[in-house]
């Protein structure tokens, strides 16, 4: 992939499994999700109210990252998910769907999410304060 390449951010509510599953596993993230379990993933994105996705300019249109949120439109939002694959990384692709997310949203909203350990550099570099009174109670499986 080149830097020339135009990316395409859009609202992909419908967006296919397969491809979330594939931009999990490729962005790492699938260390951490039910990328085996079909239906769970399924009921992943019906249930987001907001996906946001990034394709390449290109034939066939390949998915490179997506941005999955749980929110009112109204006070705040949280991502789930911002995954982009390992080929596209480095190449803006997560801001840009930090940036879409933040445009849909709108100002009135905050948007709050869980960083794995090694992606925390990058959310302060796009400016994402750090909170320290978060909380947490895990899941079972």
């Amino acid at each position: 992939m080149t830097t020339r390449s135009k990316v395409l951010y859009a609202s992909e509510p419908g967006l296919g499994t397969a491809e979330f599953r594939r931009v999990l596993v490729e962005s790492g993230l699938g260390e951490t999700r039910p990328v085996d379990d079909h239906a769970r993933l399924k009921a992943m994105l019906t249930s987001a109210d907001l996906v946001l996705t990034a394709r390449i300019d290109a034939p066939g249109k390949p998915l490179v990252g997506v941005a999955r949120g749980i929110t009112d439109f109204s006070w705040v939002c949280y991502i789930s998910e911002l995954a982009v694959s390992a080929s596209a990384q480095g190449l803006g692709i997560g801001k840009g769907l930090m940036d879409e997310a933040r445009r849909q949203l709108g100002p009135s909203v905050a948007i709050s999410l869980i960083s794995m350990p090694d992606a925390v550099g990058f959310y302060k570099r796009i400016g994402m304060e750090r909170m320290p009174n978060a909380f947490w109670f895990g899941r079972k499986r």
